[in-house]
């Protein structure tokens, strides 16, 4: 090789260096954000364009759960909105999320490593060429999410500088997704009750606040139902406080399993509850804390092979926008008193005060 053709090489190679660098660069910008969308969108339009490929589908891992979500895809035809991890036939995703190793498919029909089944490929029909490639999405080792590409335009499959930059962009992804959930569930702690899941008692009233506002400004009502667990401390004393966080988290289940997704059940304090019941009547939320109390008298815990019987006392009342927060949680811990001066056990309603009277 002459000198001058040498020259010539190394040129275009740092050329073609220069342009993936100026191409990539905003890229990176655009991705280390903390917006799931934006993430979804430079996925599915500017990836594909940077490598000449015509598909790309973004999937977010949910760990808990063990489903893959779609997020995001520019496909024109139908694919799937969730996939298990614990499906029976392996899909190439899932052996990529399993191997946490990016697999780059020339030919899906002779591809060894994994060898893809039949079944898994009901929607080959749908594509142009049998070459993909499929990304997991990395987060401190752990799989976050998977990019899918299909369908290199003009080629017979990804050259090395489009498998290098989709190397490079899924670390890029796999953690600013992972900061995405970091950041989302710090959000959720800083909202929640760590024992219980439930809002915490900043959020009651945050929530109480915008409801009351919501009254206000369209009419309407709200309900709400303080609660007490009976007899907590003997729990505590007599068999300790690991027993007594049972019998706490035992009530805020059966508490949820009793209302609506709309309404909001909070850890008022350390063994008091509280829901608000947006536009429920006097009537349907004292129904509401009846099913309580009896769900949780039918259920006692058992510690240590001993059988503790568990109840809750439960106040109720309705209000509109013309209370306050403060008199909301002071007229239903009232209601709440008297539950417990009847016996406990047992459901108690306030009465609105009438006019001129507090």
């Amino acid at each position: 090789m002459s000198e001058i053709q040498k020259n010539n090489d190394e040129y275009k190679l740092d050329a073609a260096n220069w342009i993936i660098l100026h191409t990539i660069t905003p890229l990176v910008q655009q991705i280390n954000c903390l917006d799931l969308q934006q993430i979804g969108k430079i996925c599915v339009e500017q990836i594909p364009k940077l490598i000449n490929a015509r598909y790309a589908s973004l999937y977010i891992l949910d760990e808990i759960s063990e489903m893959l979500h779609l997020e995001n895809h520019n496909h024109p035809f139908l694919i799937n909105n969730i996939v298990s991890l614990n499906q029976a036939n392996l899909s190439p995703m899932i052996k990529a999320i399993r191997s946490n190793e990016l697999i780059i498919i020339e030919n899906i029909d002779s591809h060894k490593t994994p060898v893809i089944s039949k079944k898994s490929r009901k929607f080959l029909q749908n594509y142009q060429s049998n070459n993909c490639i499929i990304a997991p999405l990395i987060c401190h080792k752990r799989v976050v999410g998977v990019l899918n590409i299909a369908d290199k335009v003009n080629a017979d499959k990804f050259s090395d500088e489009d498998i290098a930059i989709v190397e490079l962009l899924r670390q890029l992804m796999g953690a600013s997704i992972g900061n995405i959930k970091l950041f989302e569930k710090m959000q959720h702690q800083a909202k929640t009750d760590g024992l219980t899941g439930l809002a915490n008692h900043r959020t009651f009233y945050e929530v109480l606040e915008r409801e009351l506002r919501r009254c206000q400004r369209y009419g309407g009502q709200i309900a709400i139902i303080m609660g007490d667990i009976d007899n907590l401390k003997p729990i505590n004393d007599n068999y300790g406080h690991r027993a007594g966080d049972m019998a706490i988290k035992r009530v805020s289940r059966k508490i949820v399993s009793c209302i609506r997704k709309i309404d909001t059940a909070a850890r008022y304090g350390g063994d008091e509850f509280a829901v608000i019941l947006p536009n429920t009547t006097i009537a349907e939320a004292t129904g509401v804390a009846q099913r309580m109390v009896e769900e949780v008298s039918k259920s006692p815990i058992v510690w240590e092979r001993q059988q503790i019987e568990i109840s809750v006392s439960i106040g109720v009342g309705q209000y509109d926008g013309d209370m306050c927060p403060e008199e909301v949680t002071h007229y239903s811990d009232e209601a709440l008193y008297a539950a417990k001066q009847a016996g406990k056990n047992t459901v108690k309603v306030f009465e609105k005060p009438k006019a001129g009277i507090k």
